[in-house]
């Protein structure tokens, strides 16, 4: 029996290519929100009168509702149907991102990103879960995957870029009000995507698991973000990421014995796409690690504005692209998963592991060490996101599909709020460590050596997230008929 609920799957008609497009679109909206407001944080502090104290909220809010909501957000996706859960998350980002923008206090701000984010948390699933009953046959699978794949990871590095471009020429909020024009335009796109049936809702709502999954992840995620500034030894961040794994534990225990579980155990259980989860986290702890020390990098030792930083990206977004659409989308289906996620993790680590060269006296930075770096790891990127994104639903019926969905996004976000934190701190560990053994050495050595042992251990985690993915998800099994990615799953039945 394959894994998901027994419902039919029912494959929309009319015109697919467009529902790429649409929800192409919304998923550029939710990852580049993630990292635009970045950018303009010291301009909406100024403007507001944020305290230091306070201003992380801009972001932490956001993020917290974004990835405590998934679960839910998926669930509802599959009750109401995912072409009206994609039309109401849309027009709520477009409101909560219009008040935001037309914020007169840090309140305001914070609560109008909070309701982004849980409006972001129904987009996210819902999307996902179209594209997989849109796109049924392994090569047009491929192809919609790997576009979304390469919108998904160039929209950080397009926040980055819109964000300083934004905030320089025509000040802080249109980094919020862009989401409306943007928002409006999928709207309009939403009436030429096929509708599909919501599924009958079978028995109570899973409140206890909801109630756990939104704290447990709330406090993981809080946890992680207050360990940069408090330190990992600090007995606030300990409570938190005690509790949030007590609380996630429980979660699971809960959905284990519940008879309509928000997110059933078969989904994360099952061997090749537990392989999937596995790489796409480790890949989001490293990256987002790389994403932050070339920002800094960049800007406070080499001295780049933050759009000349930010437009340095556009190498690592443009090679993303060729590795999700030339390289993934292409090969999908006639080769295994495996083809494409473990070479993808090792170009990732190779590139990581370029940058673990860098001195303070380097020369020839940006031809030398940065451009290649760039390259290999967005091929990475591309290569593993298209095939972990499609492994995550494949052969998912009824709300598995929601839960599949939402499972997928939530394992980015944790890997994204564990990487930044855990390898930021290592950062400043290492730099505050060499400034007390070296007084006089150079004024970047420190900051560069932190950097560098950073990108060491992220280069170790990319290495560790191959060699553990790869007996997860190499098959040897399956109807020669189906498309690999479906075999994958179908072959290593529980």
């Amino acid at each position: 029996m394959d894994v998901g609920d027994n419902e039919p799957q029912v494959r929309p008609a009319g015109r697919p290519w467009w529902t790429l497009a649409v929800v192409s679109a919304a998923q550029l909206l939710v990852v580049l929100d993630g990292t635009i407001v970045n950018i303009a944080l010291p301009s909406a502090q100024r403007a507001l009168g944020m305290s230091d104290g306070n201003r992380q909220w801009t972001i932490t809010a956001y993020a917290l509702a974004f990835g405590g909501l998934l679960l839910i957000g998926g669930r509802v996706s599959g009750a109401l149907g995912h072409r009206r859960t994609f039309l109401i998350g849309l027009l709520g980002f477009a409101a909560s991102s219009a008040v935001g923008g037309a914020a007169v206090d840090p309140p305001m701000l914070f609560g109008a990103r909070a309701v982004q984010g849980g409006f972001a948390a129904m987009l996210a699933p819902a999307g996902l879960s179209l594209l997989t009953t849109t796109f049924t046959q392994a090569r047009e699978r491929g192809r919609a995957f790997g576009v979304f794949a390469a919108v998904g990871a160039a929209g950080s590095a397009v926040g980055l870029i819109a964000g300083g471009l934004l905030t320089e020429y025509v000040g802080w909020r249109w980094c919020l009000y862009i989401n409306v024009p943007i928002a409006m335009a999928a709207v309009l796109g939403v009436a030429m995507v096929p509708p599909d049936r919501p599924i009958a809702a079978r028995g109570r709502l899973d409140v206890a698991g909801a109630v756990l999954s939104l704290t447990g992840f709330a406090a993981v995620a809080y946890g992680f973000g207050r360990a940069e500034s408090l330190g990992w030894g600090s007995v606030e961040v300990r409570a938190l990421l005690v509790g949030g794994v007590v609380l996630l534990a429980a979660f699971v225990a809960v959905e284990a014995r519940a008879a309509h579980p928000l997110l059933p155990m078969r989904v994360l259980v099952h061997r090749v796409r537990a392989g999937a989860f596995l790489a796409i986290t480790l890949m989001f702890v490293a990256m987002f690690g790389f994403y932050l020390f070339m920002s800094y990098y960049t800007q406070a030792v080499l001295g780049y504005s933050p759009v000349e930083a930010g437009l340095t990206l556009i190498i690592n977004a443009l090679a993303t692209l060729a590795g999700s659409m030339l390289i993934a989308g292409k090969l999908h289906g006639r080769v295994q998963p495996a083809a494409l996620i473990v070479p993808g993790l090792l170009a990732a680590a190779a590139g990581v592991l370029i940058l673990t060269r860098l001195t303070a006296g380097s020369t020839d930075v940006f031809t030398v060490f940065l451009v290649p770096a760039l390259v290999l790891t967005g091929l990475g990127l591309g290569c593993v996101m298209p095939p972990t994104a499609s492994l995550a639903t494949a052969r998912m019926r009824g709300h598995d599909i929601g839960a599949a969905a939402a499972a997928y996004n939530a394992a980015q976000q944790l890997g994204a709020a564990l990487g930044t934190a855990l390898l930021n701190t290592l950062a400043s560990s290492a730099t505050a460590a060499f400034l007390a053994t070296h007084r006089n050495a150079p004024p970047n050595a420190a900051a560069v050596h932190g950097y560098t042992l950073a990108l060491t251990v992220a280069f170790a985690i990319l290495l560790a997230a191959a060699c553990l993915t790869a007996p997860l998800i190499i098959t040897r099994r399956g109807g020669k008929d189906a498309p690999v990615q479906e075999r994958a799953i179908t072959s290593t039945r529980h």
